[in-house]
This record gives C-alpha cells, sequence and structure tokens, in this order.
C-alpha cells in the first residue's frame, strides 16, 4: 500500500495486495484475495472481491462489483478467477464475475477496455483490448469478444457467441450467433448489416484493404455454396490480411452458427 491513499471508512482486508499510488475512496470494500494494480482509483461504495487481478491505472466507478461469484446454478463454490488487464475503465453499476470450472475458470478482461455504467460481464467472459460495452448491455458466460469491438446500450449476447475484431453491434440488439470480424449488427434480433466502415477508416485502414473487405462481404452474402465454402473461397480470391482474419474466424471452432449478410 506504500504512497496510496485509503479512505478511512474504506475495508481493505488482509491479505489483498493494493499497488503503489491508488486512491481508494469512502465506503469501498477490497476482499483477501484481490491484487489491484499501481495507480488505479476506486470512487466511493466500490466492491472487489474474489481471487481478481487488476492492471495499472484502472479507474473503477461508484457501486461497481467487481469478481463476485458466477449467477450460473452449476457454480458450487469452485476457486475461479477474474483477470483484468491495464487501463480499464469501469462505470457505475458494472458488475463483472469470476469464471466456472466448466468454463475454464476465467474471465478475463484486456488492456484500456471501457465498461459504461450498468453493463454486466458473465463468468468465463473473454474480452481483447480497447472493447467498449456501452450502458446496460449485457454479455452472457462463455462468449469472446475480440479486440476493438463495440457493443451498444441495452445490448445483449447471448451465451458461448463469439463477435470478431473491429465488429460493431448497434444499440438495443439481441446478438444469438458469432459475428464476423468488422461486422456492423443492428436491428432487435441482430441483423449481419454490413461493415464497421466508420470503424475501419477511422482506425486508418487503407482504401485498398476496405475494397477488398467490400468485395468479401459481397462474396459471403451472394455466393454459392455454405458460409464456411463462401469464406474459404474468399481467402484463396485475396491477398488482404483483413479478408484472412474473416476467413480465420469463420473456419474456427465455435459453439454456435453465424449471423450471415441479411439473416438474423
Amino acid at each position: 500500500m506504500s504512497d496510496s491513499t485509503i479512505h478511512p471508512s474504506a475495508v481493505i482486508e488482509p491479505g489483498a495486495q493494493i499497488g503503489a499510488g491508488c486512491t481508494i475512496g469512502p465506503f469501498c470494500h477490497v476482499g483477501p484475495d484481490v491484487v489491484l494494480g499501481e495507480g488505479s482509483v476506486l470512487k466511493s461504495h466500490v466492491v472487489l472481491t474474489g481471487d481478481t487481478v487488476i492492471g495499472p491505472k484502472a479507474t473503477i466507478y461508484s457501486f461497481a462489483c467487481v469478481g463476485e461469484v458466477p449467477q450460473d446454478l452449476k457454480f458450487q463454490g469452485e476457486r475461479t478467477r477474474l483477470e483484468i488487464g491495464a487501463r480499464a475503465r469501469i462505470r457505475e453499476h458494472v458488475t463483472i464475475n469470476t469464471g466456472t470450472a466448466g468454463g475454464g475458470a476465467l474471465t478475463r478482461i484486456g488492456d484500456d477496455c471501457l465498461l459504461m455504467a450498468g453493463c454486466h460481464i458473465a463468468h468465463d467472459v473473454h474480452v481483447g483490448d480497447r472493447v467498449i460495452v456501452v450502458n446496460n448491455a449485457a454479455l452472457a458466460g462463455h462468449c469472446v469478444l475480440e479486440d476493438d469491438v463495440i457493443i451498444g446500450g441495452l445490448s445483449g449476447v447471448h451465451q458461448f457467441v463469439r463477435i470478431g475484431r473491429g465488429a460493431i453491434i448497434g444499440a438495443v440488439t439481441m446478438v444469438t450467433n458469432d459475428v464476423i470480424p468488422f461486422g456492423l449488427v443492428q436491428a432487435p434480433r441482430g441483423v449481419l448489416d454490413g461493415l464497421n466502415l466508420v470503424g475501419l477508416k477511422r482506425r486508418g485502414v487503407g482504401r485498398a484493404d476496405i475494397t477488398a473487405l467490400r468485395a468479401a462481404f459481397q462474396m459471403l452474402a451472394q455466393g454459392e455454396g455454405t458460409f464456411q465454402e463462401r469464406a474459404r473461397r474468399m481467402g484463396a480470391e485475396s491477398d488482404s490480411e483483413y479478408v484472412a482474419q474473416i476467413v480465420e474466424f469463420v473456419t474456427g471452432a465455435s459453439d454456435r452458427s453465424f449471423l450471415t449478410p441479411g439473416q438474423g
């Protein structure tokens, strides 16, 4: 706790590891198995519990509950874990659960993620870097979100769904199947409605790669054969690394089917 500022009303249980330069506000509760990275800030009334490791320079806002046990009836009290990367911003009333034995015993969130007020990250979810989950969205158990994904407000992601790198989910959307990298999903029942062109341009993706992605999406939408067959064929016909990421995602292991262009 060297050089940390801890309010007198905060409860830091014996065994908790508090990094240098942290600020812990009034009425926070930090459990005995928590590791809080240096330079982190807990506003008032934050609960950190469980076998939880949080990277440096996190900011966690009032009434967030991080590291509590899963909301899973199969959970029998086994020791499971939560890992959160550097520079997390976890807003008010966010809930994040540890893993379950059946799901690998680990919930993991990458670096530079923004979890807005009221959102929920369930057990065994794996979230990449620079992911944004907007207010009151929920990720069910075992979901995988790759880097640079955005989940719109009030949206829900079904258990075991994978969402590929750079995809964006519109507000008030239910996502029940896997979403290809750079995909744009919207409508109440989650329709793959195009590419996240705004996100691609903001990240500086070149015109040639965006053109290749447009052509690939058209092949996925209108080509012959199964969705996986179309993906493999477009990979053979394109040398774009971005198209290759879609092919790798579609041909990878999954517990769900895919959202396909124009279909929920």
